[in-house]
């Protein structure tokens, strides 16, 4: 008998099989907010409780805040596939875990950082440029063969620069992850 989606199925599968392998992905996404104490240890806790819940971490970044003594994680997980409330009160049991919060999307003001080194040369050079001027992007670093950009903004805008720039020749690139504050005088 042959698994869920494996090569050569030929029967159709239904919508609750393919969410069961795994294999569609649906929902909202959460964009959770976490603030903890600054010691050792903490990320690999939190990463860890996802882990065996079966979270799978699409993004994750940690920074200081304005309290030298917290930290901030924000991590985005896709919460059609299991509920997102079991995880974030098993996450509240952690001792270093201050504060917790599920940021609604439209609240909520999210941005990524990412760099892209991109082969060019000749005519190429001048596209290249052209089209990182159209997505508000800079330019960090001109080599003889490459070029080095930069852009900011939400995933979706990251994504659509990254696919303009692959036909160029994309050598190597880096994403941060997204990083997100509500909107208005709301709680951090």
């Amino acid at each position: 008998m042959k698994a869920v989606g494996e090569p050569g199925t030929k029967e159709l599968l239904s919508l609750e099989e393919l969410e069961a392998a795994g294999g569609l992905r649906t929902g909202r996404k959460h964009v959770l907010s976490i603030l903890v104490e600054d010691k050792p240890g903490v990320l690999t806790r939190i990463a860890g409780l996802f882990a065996r819940r079966g979270f799978n971490i699409d993004t994750l970044t940690v920074g200081p805040t304005d309290d030298l003594s917290i930290s901030r994680i924000t991590l985005t997980v896709d919460g059609a596939l299991h509920p997102i409330d079991q995880v974030t009160k098993q996450l509240h049991k952690l001792i270093n875990v201050l504060k917790i919060r599920d940021l609604e999307p439209n609240d909520t003001v999210t941005r990524e950082l990412a760099m892209f080194k991109v082969a060019v040369e000749g005519t190429q050079r001048a596209e290249v440029m052209q089209v990182c001027e159209i997505f508000r992007g800079k330019v960090v670093d001109v080599g003889r063969r490459s070029i080095i950009l930069e852009i900011t903004g939400t995933t979706d805008k990251v994504a659509a620069f990254e696919a303009m720039l692959r036909p160029f020749g994309l050598i190597e690139m880096m994403r941060t992850g997204e990083i997100a504050i509500s909107r208005g005088r709301g709680e951090t």
